[in-house]
């Protein structure tokens, strides 16, 4: 299994230098994929959680392509409307290239209305308008001329079942996004059951979780899969791979904006995970989709 790290690409305290401290800390632990957040236009609704500055994701991860080595790079999620299809197949395919075909491109369907609004995007029609690009973003990569690109995986996000239905028809893999192990098992179930219907197989599970840890144990079936002492958080990425998640994101974002201001409490916890991390197999397969 692979194990990533969600940067947090916004907020009072992120800058050129603290997203590059960010990349190294992710990278030098060991992770094998870094992913950032999309946002366009920071409407009100955004700023309540996610305020600026916000770093375009592919400006940003192009960057970090040049200051890292190893590390995957992608996004978690892109929120597919608001770009043209051809424009975002161009941004990834060139970025993919630029990184040594290191990208990894999570995508969504959008929730902020206001934001839709500024940007001129149906807010009724997003799904629809996110079905049709995905479509269109897939044929230009097959394009062999100037769109044609190696393989980019393609992740959707979306815990709906309108989302597992558009990661069965459209998706490498399904990227359900902070859950409880109970209800990821109901929805896996849901998931392999429109599979069948759809006559497909089902994509790979590739969840992101929070990260955030406790001294004491949390219990109850309620709590988020991800939070807990450091054996909690193991058990619940253990748990994921015998699920068959084949990469685990780790999103050690909490919900106040001045975390971005602190982020060694977020390194600690992820050099905590790192060091309790079993060892990779010599030889083991590449698990992303």
């Amino acid at each position: 299994m692979e194990i990533g790290v969600n940067v947090p690409n916004f907020g009072p305290g992120t800058n050129p230098q603290m997203l590059r401290d960010w990349a190294r800390t992710v990278e030098d632990l060991g992770y094998d994929l870094l992913m950032l957040s999309d946002h366009v236009v920071i409407t009100p609704d955004v700023a309540e959680q996610y305020p600026a500055p916000f770093y375009e994701p592919f400006t940003t991860l192009s960057w970090l392509a040049g200051i890292t080595t190893r590390v995957r790079l992608g996004t978690t999620v892109l929120i597919v409307p608001y770009r043209h299809p051809l424009l975002t197949a161009r941004m990834a395919a060139n970025l993919d290239r630029l990184s040594g075909g290191r990208l990894v491109l999570g995508v969504g369907v959008g929730w902020a209305r206001q934001e839709f609004e500024a940007l001129g995007v149906p807010f009724r029609e997003r799904g629809r308008l996110t079905d049709d690009h995905l479509r269109a973003m897939r044929a230009a990569w097959a394009d062999t001329g100037d769109y044609g690109t190696g393989h980019i995986p393609l992740w959707i996000g979306g815990n709906s079942d309108a989302g597992l239905r558009r990661a069965v028809r459209l998706g490498d893999a399904w990227h359900p996004l902070r859950f409880t192990m109970p209800w990821l098992r109901g929805a896996i179930e849901r998931l392999a059951a429109i599979a069948e219907q759809e006559h497909r197989p089902p994509p790979a599970l590739v969840p992101r979780i929070a990260l955030r840890l406790t001294a004491q144990p949390l219990t109850g079936d309620d709590r988020p899969a991800g939070e807990g002492t450091i054996d909690q958080v193991m058990e619940d990425i253990e748990g994921l791979r015998r699920l068959g998640a084949g990469t685990v994101v780790l999103d050690p974002f909490g919900t106040d904006p001045d975390e971005t201001l602190r982020p060694q409490p977020a390194w600690d916890a992820l050099a905590t995970v790192a060091a309790h991390r079993p060892a990779p197999e010599a030889g083991a397969a590449h698990p992303l989709p």
